[in-house]
């Protein structure tokens, strides 16, 4: 099953394409997604849509063998990326991906059982606001110890990392179960050692059904991956997915298949 865990990433401050390439590329992508990426004003907005759609069809491509035409991806309600892929989906138990852009990146993540979320952040704050008045808009999403951890290891630059390296871990775990992007934020609490050995609290329990990775890209971006039980899903995402029924040894199989290798700050980079 190793096949079907994938980490891709794009630095798409490195790709300035003018106005025939840009075309050429959307041109690429069925014309039922040309709207979701037209529709943004900034090319650096139309750029992340572009690459995540073009990133979405080729690791689908890669890795299941779908014929680019056969590949249908829709997406859920709350607007979590799906395969519709009941013809070919033979070579893995629940086959799924998430996609995230923040800044200068894009990138996809996929798992062949347990559900996956990733997330990426900037470290920017609004150019009027201090780092503690940004925080502090969204203390409540934090457990107590948390936050105070934030708010306690250093200057204001180490503060706003630690701040998104925290919502970073959040949002992959939200995402990964389809649910909006802050909805429950201040019932998952995240426990770590130097950011290694990452481990979850629910409602102020344990659950030891997830694993999660963080990774600093450079100075100013952080990705993270979250990977758990299909169960835990949501129900509206639950309908997308081929099981969510795995029994232990199951589940810890594809709750312990490794990362693919590593490199470029702890990830499988490729540049477009």
């Amino acid at each position: 099953m190793e096949k079907g865990v994938r980490r891709w990433i794009v630095d798409i401050s490195k790709w300035n394409p003018s106005s025939n390439d840009f075309s050429f590329a959307l041109s690429l992508l069925p014309q039922t997604h040309h709207s979701s990426i037209t529709r943004f004003v900034k090319m650096e907005d139309r750029k992340r849509a572009l690459v995540s759609l073009l990133l979405q069809y080729t690791l689908v491509h890669e890795v299941l063998g779908i014929p680019y035409p056969d590949i249908i991806i829709n997406r859920t309600l709350e607007g979590k990326p799906f395969l519709e892929c009941a013809r070919f989906c033979f070579e893995f138990p629940n086959f799924n991906f998430n996609v995230s852009h923040h800044g200068d990146y894009v990138a996809i993540a996929s798992e062949p059982l347990c559900l996956v979320g990733l997330d990426i952040v900037n470290f920017m704050i609004p150019e009027k606001e201090t780092v503690p008045e940004y925080i502090q808009n969204f203390s409540s999403y934090f457990s107590s110890s948390e936050w105070d951890r934030i708010i306690s290891v250093g200057n204001n630059e180490e503060v706003l990392a630690e701040f998104y390296r925290y919502w970073c871990l959040k949002e992959a775990y939200v995402k990964a179960i389809g649910s909006g992007l802050a909805y429950g934020l201040h019932k998952v609490e995240f426990h770590h050692t130097n950011w290694t050995s990452i481990s979850v609290k629910v409602d102020g329990v344990t659950n030891q059904q997830w694993r999660f990775w963080l990774f600093d890209l450079d100075k100013g971006h952080s990705v993270s991956i979250a990977r758990g039980h299909p169960r835990l899903a949501i129900e509206s995402y639950k309908r997308s997915l081929k099981r969510t029924k795995f029994n232990e040894e199951e589940h810890n199989v594809g709750l312990h298949l490794p990362n693919p290798r590593r490199r470029a700050s702890g990830i499988t980079i490729t540049f477009f």
